[in-house]
């Protein structure tokens, strides 16, 4: 993925967001391509991009600056694109260049930082795996997320699902989340959550309006439901706000695992469309650190391992599992729409 030139990394960005249901976003994502032939700061730093485009996810990177000048009210000339009023590419074309010329100063920053795509939707998949874990290793966890940005999924204790007719969570909940579900419902256990807490090298404080509307900004305009998930996630951080450590991933990892551990709750470390972004040599650390770790756990004394990442190669979000002690490898439990609207259970 990461030998892709950067015309075709923007092109991959552009048909993925196709493929999840906006349009709009797409044709934005594509209006870059001849951000990069322009004199722009923000063109130049793109073509000449020293990452790797895609783990990186720049151009989602600058999509979030674009949008922000709408939400914000600087600039709403994208409003129509978004709407699927304007859909002639070359129209939009000319929009993006025109806006990135104008606002190069504002847009140039947010190339410094990837995405902090916070979406409570993914927690339904990670409850689902909480529920099949259950039987296995017991119904009890501590909750640790790794890049946890605004730290919404460390409040999923708080939210209520739907899971295929499974209900779990307090039914008085502001976030209530029933994605559509198909293939057969998640096993009806118990499940609860002693403890949950994050980190992220750079968190975000849901009770900040700017914030807010930040997280907002990298929410693809086509998903209103998910920005109204980000305001009901800002009313339940009011109440109490989530616990996060400005830290590393791989450092916090090693941290938590050193920690005592409470007899007969499952030490459960979980992350959701986060991996890419980490650092290959970090990766190898929180792996070596949770095998480790895993050699000595008991049953006592379990431990848990819960992905939801992208398949690079076939544009799939898979739930995956580990536990400790348990069989080796990573088990299958379901496919996932990257924003939570849908969950097809293999497990």
């Amino acid at each position: 993925m990461h030998t892709r030139s950067v015309p075709d990394g923007i092109e991959w960005q552009a048909q993925h967001a196709e493929n999840n249901g906006a349009p709009g976003t797409a044709r934005v994502i594509r209006g870059l391509l001849p951000v990069l032939k322009t004199e722009a700061a923000v063109g130049r730093r793109m073509a000449n991009w020293q990452g790797l485009l895609l783990e990186d996810a720049m151009p989602l990177r600058i999509a979030g600056g674009l949008h922000y000048l709408l939400l914000s009210g600087t600039d709403k000339r994208l409003e129509p694109v978004y709407a699927g009023l304007t859909t002639d590419q070359g129209a939009v074309d000319e929009l993006v260049v025109g806006l990135v010329e104008t606002f190069d100063h504002l847009l140039l920053p947010w190339l410094d930082h990837p995405p902090q795509t916070n979406e409570a939707g993914r927690s339904a998949s990670i409850m689902a795996g909480l529920l099949w874990l259950s039987e296995r290793i017991g119904p009890r966890f501590e909750m640790n997320e790794i890049g946890a940005s605004a730290g919404i999924n460390t409040m999923m204790e708080r939210f209520r699902f739907d899971l295929g007719g499974v209900a779990v969570g307090p039914s008085g909940s502001p976030m209530h989340l029933a994605p559509e579900w198909r293939g057969s419902p998640p096993p009806d256990n118990p499940v609860k959550i002693e403890g949950i807490r994050g980190c992220d090298v750079r968190p975000m404080d849901l009770r900040d309006p700017d914030t807010v509307l930040r997280l907002k900004s990298y929410i693809w305009p086509e998903a209103r439901e998910r920005m109204g998930r980000i305001d009901r996630a800002a009313r339940l951080a009011a109440e109490r706000a989530p616990e996060l450590d400005r830290m590393g991933a791989a450092e916090w990892v090693g941290e938590v695992l050193s920690e005592p551990q409470v007899q007969g709750v499952a030490r459960t470390v979980f992350h959701s469309i986060v991996w890419q972004y980490i650092p290959e040599p970090s990766r190898e650390r929180i792996t070596a650190a949770m095998e480790r770790v895993g050699e000595t756990a008991t049953a006592d004394e379990p431990l848990a391992w819960i992905m939801l990442e992208t398949n690079r190669e076939t544009f799939a979000h898979e739930l995956r599992v580990r536990y400790w002690p348990g069989p080796q490898d990573w088990t299958l439990l379901a496919t996932a729409h990257p924003h939570g609207a849908w969950v097809e259970w293999q497990g």
